[in-house]
Parts: C-alpha cells; structure tokens; sequence
C-alpha cells in the first residue's frame, strides 16, 4: 500500500505557482491602463472576469504551457489529421516498446477468460473515473471555482488536496467491495477531488487538451497491451525502482519552492526531471500496475483475495492523471518554440 503515496504528489504540484501570477497582473493592469478604465479597477477586482482569469492563469505558467492564440487551422489541423497523429503514436509506441520490452510472451496459452474479464472490468472503471474528471472539472471551471483556486495561498491548496486525495483513495481502497454504496461513494469523491485541482488546466485551449488525451490514451493502451501480453509477472519487480523513481520526481516538482529563482540552471534540470522523468516513471507504473490487475485475477481465480476492480482502477487513473499533465505542458513548450 505504500506505493500508492507515490502520485498525490505530481497531481497538487501543478498548481504550486498558480497565485503568484496574480498580483503581477493586476499591478500591470492598473497602470497600462487607459484612463477612462481606472475607474473599474476596483470593481474588476471583486468580480473578476473569465478573461482575467484566463490571463492570471497564463501568467503562472508562462514557462511551461502555450498562451491563447487566434484559431489558425494549417497548424492546428483538423480532426482528422489529429486522429492521424494519435494512432501514429501508438502504433510507434506500441512497435517500439514490443521490440524492447516484449520479446517473451506468455507461455500459457494466451490471456485465460477470468483474467480478461476482470482487466475489462478495470479498464471499464478506469474509463469511467477519467470520465467524471474529465466533466467535474469542466463544471467547477464554469462555476468559478478554478479562478477561486489559483487566487488561494498554495500551501493550502497543497495540503487540502493532499488530505483529500490520499484520504478518499485509503478510504476506498479500505472499503469492502461488498459494500457497494460506500465503494462507489468514496471512489465518486476521490474523481471529484482530482477534478477540483485538476480544473484549472481548463483556462488551457481545447484542443491543446484534446491532442494531450489523445496522446495520453495512445501511450497507455500500447503500454498496457505490452503488459498484458507479456510473460506473468514479467515486470512486477518494477514496483521498487518506479516507486524510487516516483520520489525523484516529487522532489524535483517541489524544488522551485525551496530553490532561489536565481539558480536558474538548477530549476531548469529539476523540471526537466519532473517532466522527462516523471514521463518516463508513470509510464513504467502502467506497465507495472496492468500486470498487478493480471496477478490479482489469479490471486482471486484461487481464493486468496476479493476482486476489486475500483481499486485497480485508481491506480490506473492516477498514471492517466500525470502522463496527462506531462503531455499538456510538453505540447504547449512545442507550440511555443515554433512561434
């Protein structure tokens, strides 16, 4: 269970710069500002508008992520030609890592039907999880409360977050799966605190976040064919090494808190690390959880547990939730550098 610390963390240290860029902001804006608009400063601050938040938010991550731009459709492309890209990346993805990593498959026969169903039921769940993220988010951002968050000390929002993921993940994964109402109440609370920190992203352009699912979807399922075809618990000796790995990463995430703007060479090699690295990482941990689900099956076939595939889920939720965040950031540092 200890292992499951190790992904709270990249989730909240998105947000760690989010109230900063506020009050750089509204400083520039009261004095750019024209004359006959320095009567409603005061006012615009109280209410603020979707636009300003949209800028105190490009503001905070003006390294990492691309600014709002005018529609252009040569070099965004339409739908199709994203559909392109994304089934170029998994199919890539899924060669390469089946050439590497995938050279001895199972002996046995193939994928027996107690473990297929029950990774089908997890991938069901994972689905459906991602899913109320995804429109939990999308509601809190609408409502208000993403400009909410960004404007909250981030030490708070830091803290909160962290007891409410950790505390609603525990308390699902601790709940029997007999006890449906409570499982599936703690797993609804559990998605909607990963929306809550996760809706301001939204501020972000649509379609930036749409070819980042996309993406994230093509890595984890050509990841997760991988290992479910793979020979039995080929890669379940991962678990030590990602969870090491997984606290690299936190600390990198965490070091623009500690370490003096200053040292500019030292936060560029700590966010290349909570990028690069942690790219890496959590694609090593789906690896690593979908063989886990497959152990699990057999561990249930023979008794010696209680298939839970909410609990699976979780885990396989949390890897979507941080490659993600990757690829989003990851796109935008690539539109950036073609300006």
């Amino acid at each position: 269970m200890a292992f499951i610390l190790r992904r709270p963390f990249a989730i909240t240290a998105t947000l760690k710069q989010a109230s900063k860029g506020s009050p750089s902001i509204t400083f520039r804006a009261f004095h750019n500002a024209p004359l006959k608009q320095q009567s409603n400063f005061f006012t615009a601050k109280t209410a603020p508008s979707l636009s300003k938040s949209q800028q105190v938010f490009r503001a905070a991550f003006r390294r990492s992520y691309q600014t709002q731009a005018p529609y252009n459709p040569v070099s965004q492309g339409d739908l199709r030609q994203r559909l392109l890209y994304g089934a170029g990346i998994f199919g890539a993805t899924l060669l390469g890592i089946n050439l590497i990593f995938n050279r001895e498959t199972r002996e046995d026969g193939g994928m027996p039907p107690y473990e297929r169903a029950y990774l089908n039921d997890t991938f069901m769940h994972t689905g459906l999880g991602i899913g109320i993220i995804g429109i939990a988010a999308r509601t809190l951002h609408t409502s208000g409360w993403s400009f909410r968050l960004m404007s909250a000390n981030p030490w708070v929002v830091m803290g909160l977050g962290l007891v409410g993921s950790i505390g609603t993940m525990y308390g699902c994964m601790a709940t029997d799966p007999r006890n449906y109402v409570q499982k599936y109440a703690l797993w609804t609370a559990f998605n909607v605190t990963q929306a809550a920190l996760l809706s301001p992203l939204m501020f972000l352009q649509p379609a930036l976040l749409a070819r980042a699912g996309l993406y994230t979807a093509g890595m984890m399922g050509s990841i997760a064919f991988v290992g479910a075809t793979a020979k039995q618990e080929k890669y379940l000796y991962l678990g030590g090494p990602l969870l090491a790995g997984v606290a690299i990463v936190a600390l990198s995430g965490l070091a623009p808190l500690v370490v003096p703007a200053t040292a500019a060479r030292t936060l560029m090699w700590s966010e290349n690390i909570w990028l690069y690295g942690g790219l890496a990482v959590f694609g090593g941990f789906t690896l690593y959880d979908v063989q886990k689900v497959l152990h699990h099956a057999r561990m249930a076939e023979r008794g010696m547990i209680r298939k839970d595939a909410v609990n699976e889920s979780i885990s396989l939720e949390l890897d979507f939730i941080n490659i993600f965040i990757r690829m989003v950031q990851i796109l935008g540092m690539s539109q950036n550098r073609r300006k």
